[in-house]
């Protein structure tokens, strides 16, 4: 018995860390309780935590499908180094840079958007601390908050939001249990031109000729954010709201809500995620409907998610996942193209951990989706499917 409640807790642990300890300036918060290769195969002893060294890995062989068109791969689906530590009491940093992606430097904040994170942070006071450098900015919803690694497939939102900004964060912990941030930021890793191209226009109503847009004075994203941890963290939160100045006049805001019930074999979570945009962001509308709108920007876009997931550990060293996601897509202008598109995902996985030292699980999943459109769109409906067997690593090298 102590043994199998043992490996259930650790077990449980790897898969729903609470994000208390920095927020989720990391989009994904991990354990540290995991013995290192340096510790497991050299036996030192480590006596400081100003120097953690990780790499994130995650491949598979894929079976992939679009209606009856099937093809086969052997793919990385994860290959993230990641270095972090406490130089001090107060003083902390943070860098995860993604292997396999471009290292350009980008014309805003001079970063590669391989470079997921890089900022340093500083305990102001044991209750404030601000961080300052590239950063996951401070979105809520518990789909957002994991590590990537540990993703099948997001949600289509996440899946084409550009996260990784730079800019600052203040949050502010009144007590352990709750903490609340600010969180400042460029809106994207470009310029204006780099990031929508030359004299781009919008149409946001098929009636009114297509509207030249221009560059914003200030293109920042400001978001409001409370993380929140309940009955000894059986109840949690991830709630967030934030504005984007994407270009003169024409801002974009988000709100995400997400809640989590924790117990210690079971966990289950449901994040909504709404955006409004008057230039189409995420880019989804804009590419559906390119027949329609030529080579221009949708404009007064609105996306909506529900994401739900559930993880039970039913045996020592075992996990079943579920996830299913619901969202639509509209031009809320245009009456016909009002949730013109419906995505529904499914997916399930099964999920074995041979040794609880490690973060690492064995995984057999399945991945599908249907994509519905109306008429007035004029595209059809398809399905997508993927099965796949691989695994997940999180290597502590040391």
């Amino acid at each position: 018995m102590k043994k199998y409640i043992l490996s259930t807790a650790v077990l449980t642990m790897s898969i729903c860390a609470f994000a208390q300890d920095g927020g989720n300036t990391a989009m994904g918060y991990e354990s540290n309780n995991y013995q290192s290769l340096a510790e497991r195969v050299f036996n030192l002893e480590k006596k400081s935590d100003a120097f953690n060294v990780y790499f994130n890995y995650a491949a598979s062989a894929q079976l992939s499908g679009v209606e009856n068109d099937w093809s086969s791969r052997f793919a990385a689906k994860q290959f993230r180094l990641e270095i972090k530590g406490n130089l001090t009491d107060r003083l902390y940093y943070r860098l995860r840079h993604r292997m396999n992606k471009g290292n350009a430097a980008q014309s805003l904040d001079n970063f590669a958007k391989a470079t997921d994170i890089m900022f340093l942070g500083y305990k102001l006071t044991p209750k404030l601390d601000i961080v300052a450098g590239k950063m996951c900015q401070m979105w809520g919803g518990f789909e957002f908050d994991e590590n990537p690694m540990y993703i099948y497939q997001y949600s289509d939102i996440i899946d084409c939001m550009d996260n990784f900004m730079t800019g600052v964060m203040l949050s502010y912990k009144p007590i352990p249990s709750q903490e609340f941030a600010l969180n400042v930021t460029n809106v994207n890793n470009g310029s204006f031109a780099d990031t929508w191209g030359a004299n781009p226009y919008r149409i946001y109503d098929l009636t009114i000729d297509p509207e030249l847009i221009s560059a914003a004075s200030h293109p920042l994203t400001v978001i409001l954010n409370w993380n929140g941890n309940f009955m000894d963290d059986m109840i949690q939160t991830r709630w967030a709201w934030g504005y984007q100045n994407q270009a003169k006049n024409m801002g974009g805001q988000m709100l995400t809500l997400g809640q989590k019930l924790n117990l210690p074999t079971f966990q289950w979570y449901l994040d909504y995620m709404g955006e409004w945009d008057k230039m189409d962001r995420l880019g989804i509308v804009t590419s559906d409907l390119s027949s329609l709108l030529g080579n221009r920007y949708a404009g007064d876009v609105y996306y909506q998610s529900f994401i739900t997931k559930a993880n039970w550990q039913f045996a020592p060293r075992w996990n079943l996942m579920l996830k299913g996601t619901y969202e639509n897509a509209s031009m809320r202008k245009i009456e016909s193209l009002k949730n013109y598109r419906t995505s529904i995902g499914y997916d399930a996985a099964i999920e074995f951990y041979p040794d609880k030292s490690q973060d690492l699980r064995f995984f057999l999943a399945y991945i599908g989706h249907h994509y519905g459109f109306n008429e007035a769109s004029g595209l059809s409906n398809y399905n997508t499917n993927r099965i796949e067997l691989g695994f997940m690593y999180r290597i502590k090298c040391y």
